[in-house]
């Protein structure tokens, strides 16, 4: 294993990790050496990520809640300290697709809970997580935001794309505010994945077709290739990545055909 991509003695927070990239970066920040704190919505899920992670010899706990709760991302944090010692990486991935559908058409209510589930639920985390950081003086502060909003604007996915943009623009204020305090914040933009947000948006193997040959690659990535991104800004490999909106799209972004 190379020394730089090692996370132990450090301890991480992991929203979205019942599932997909979430699930999947959790394990391995914990394989690699991490104690993590694993939060989600749904219990069932996430204890078992858990008894996953501990099967393999890892360490982790599980904090169950919804990311939309300024108390729930202050809780997570709380965890961390109380029972590691502290927090040294937070990757803030849950979010949520939303209703689909043109401006005209959509609800204010529909708007706002996609703002609110993507975007300030990246404030309250960040809200929380950094004094945490700060304490310490370093850290890595991760969220998930997409190429949908930033290199591609797809139709009827204007909520989303307004959502998963904010968060790069939060995500360079972060990292010009808190450079000098030793603490990096990076957004990590992934191309379609095969999760089950993926089967939401298209939900038949014709549909799954289309969206992978959108990509240079001409298919779409399995969670552990996300998280083995997730990894990298985590981790000491990347101490010099600051500010930064990672895409690892698959050649989403550059491909025409």
């Amino acid at each position: 294993m190379n020394d730089t991509m090692k996370l132990t003695g450090k301890t991480a927070i992991v929203t979205g990790a019942s599932s997909g990239i979430g699930r999947a970066t959790a394990v391995l920040f914990a394989a690699h050496g991490a104690r993590v704190v694993l939060g989600a919505r749904r219990r069932n899920q996430l204890e078992a990520v858990d008894a996953e992670i501990r099967a393999a010899g890892g360490t982790s706990t599980v904090v169950v809640g919804d990311v939309c709760d300024e108390a729930y991302a202050k809780s997570l944090v709380d965890t961390a300290c109380a029972e590691f010692g502290g927090l040294d990486i937070a990757f803030n991935n849950a979010g949520t697709l939303g209703a689909a559908g043109d401006v005209p058409s959509m609800t204010l209510e529909d708007w706002n809970t996609t703002l609110h589930t993507n975007l300030t639920a990246g404030f309250l985390g960040a809200k929380y997580q950094l004094p945490a950081m700060l304490k310490q003086g370093s850290g890595s502060l991760i969220f998930t935001s997409s190429f949908v909003g930033y290199t591609v604007g797809l139709p009827g996915m204007s909520a989303y794309a307004a959502s998963k943009a904010g968060l790069v623009g939060l995500t360079q204020c972060l990292a010009a505010e808190h450079g000098p305090s030793g603490i990096r914040v990076n957004a990590l933009l992934p191309g379609g994945t095969l999760t089950a947000m993926a089967s939401d948006f298209a939900d038949d193997p014709a549909a799954l077709a289309t969206v992978a040959n959108l990509h240079a690659l001409k298919r779409m990535a399995a969670p552990l290739e996300i998280a083995n991104a997730a990894l990298f800004l985590a981790s000491e490999a990347s101490s010099f990545v600051t500010g930064s909106a990672m895409l690892v799209d698959g050649g989403n972004s550059i491909n025409k055909f």
